[in-house]
């Protein structure tokens, strides 16, 4: 009997992940090109904007308009030459080019006109100027009482933070309306700080027409303005940023306290333990990085501090409650000095950046040591 050849069963082919080499040469020359095409437009926009040549158009709209362009050949060019590493990496893209566009190219610009004399009022239009602008910037008193006012009320965010700390030990509790409670404290950080200053600060605070002055008159007080006293007119801005902004540090601490597990909390009560002692020594620890994050978080909002002080007092009684934003809104958009107004945002930027980072790395190495 004649035996059967076996069959012979091939492998099936295994289609390569990898692009074919025309695809990738193609699309690296694309990447290659387009981008140094647009680095080109974007060279010769900023000659043009710094009158060193003729050459450029009359506005950025067009280099705008090159970089959309070069955003979607860049994400063709690196699906073609990476295959599926390259369609992966697309997804990041959105996110890159918008941080490119919104925050990296706007700094880069801002940097560059804060060393222009550039007045929106004025016919001679923008001129180069050097440090001229930072020169005016540390002689300038009303800059620097800002940044007075501004560690004030950086400061003020302590007292946030105790207070926070104490409603959200309350609201932790097992007591009867807790949840109402909750609610209630967290009214105030559902309204805009627009609306808070403008009902408390502008209207039952007046002086002419708010009902606080009559019962306080009524009471014996007399000759009473919120606003008109320096020390008086800050205190009731710090009390007013407080009133919206205590119930978002009271969140972070509360999901802070319900993420300690019980069982720590009922060894140290089996050991013996006071409460403050379980405090000090257990949940106050265990609670820094969510105490250092809330703290961080409102720094870096009251530095933005502008809303409660413009719609309040303006930044008066003369100068007294005027904060670095306030003070740089004037110069920018009232007195349309923008070239100045630059210059101080980008120094104010940079203190932020210093004092933030410096703030972290010392919080961070505390963190390590107590826990």
């Amino acid at each position: 009997m004649q035996d059967t050849p076996a069959l012979e069963i091939s492998e099936p082919r295994v289609a390569s992940a990898a692009s074919p080499e025309w695809r990738a040469i193609f699309g690296r020359t694309l990447i290659r090109v387009t981008s140094l095409a647009v680095l080109a437009l974007i060279v010769m926009q900023f000659l043009k904007t710094a009158g060193v040549t003729e050459m450029g158009f009359a506005n950025w709209r067009p280099v705008a308009v090159a970089l959309l362009a070069w955003s979607a050949s860049l994400c063709l060019g690196m699906v073609l030459s990476r295959g599926q590493h390259g369609e992966r990496a697309v997804f990041l893209l959105p996110a890159v080019l918008l941080t490119v566009a919104f925050v990296i190219f706007p700094t880069i610009y801002a940097l560059f006109i804060a060393f222009n004399s550039w007045n929106l009022s004025a016919a001679a239009g923008r001129q180069f100027n050097g440090l001229d602008n930072y020169r005016q910037l540390l002689n300038d008193g009303g800059y620097w009482n800002a940044m007075k006012n501004m560690g004030y009320y950086v400061t003020a965010v302590l007292a946030q933070y105790v207070i926070a700390y104490l409603l959200a030990i309350l609201l932790n509790q097992n007591i009867r309306g807790r949840k109402f409670f909750r609610v209630v404290f967290l009214l105030p950080f559902m309204l805009s700080p627009v609306a808070v200053s403008f009902m408390i600060g502008k209207s039952i605070l007046n002086s002419q027409y708010g009902p606080i002055i009559p019962v306080l008159e009524a009471l014996g007080f007399t000759n009473i303005s919120f606003y008109e006293d320096p020390w008086l007119a800050r205190l009731n801005i710090m009390m007013l940023d407080a009133w919206y902004s205590i119930p978002f540090m009271m969140v972070l601490l509360l999901a802070g306290l319900q993420a300690i597990p019980f069982e720590v909390l009922e060894s140290a009560k089996i050991d013996g333990a006071s409460s403050l002692q379980t405090f000090l020594h257990m949940i106050f620890p265990l609670m820094l990085p969510v105490s250092l994050t809330a703290i961080i978080l409102r720094v870096i909002f009251e530095l933005k501090l502008i809303d409660v002080v413009r719609v309040v007092t303006g930044g008066g009684p003369g100068s007294a409650t005027d904060t670095i934003s306030l003070f740089i809104y004037r110069e920018g958009i009232q007195k349309t000095n923008v070239g100045y107004a630059t210059a101080l945002s980008q120094f104010y930027l940079l203190i932020i950046i210093i004092a933030i980072t410096v703030v972290l790395w010392v919080a961070n190495k505390w963190v390590e040591k107590v826990t």
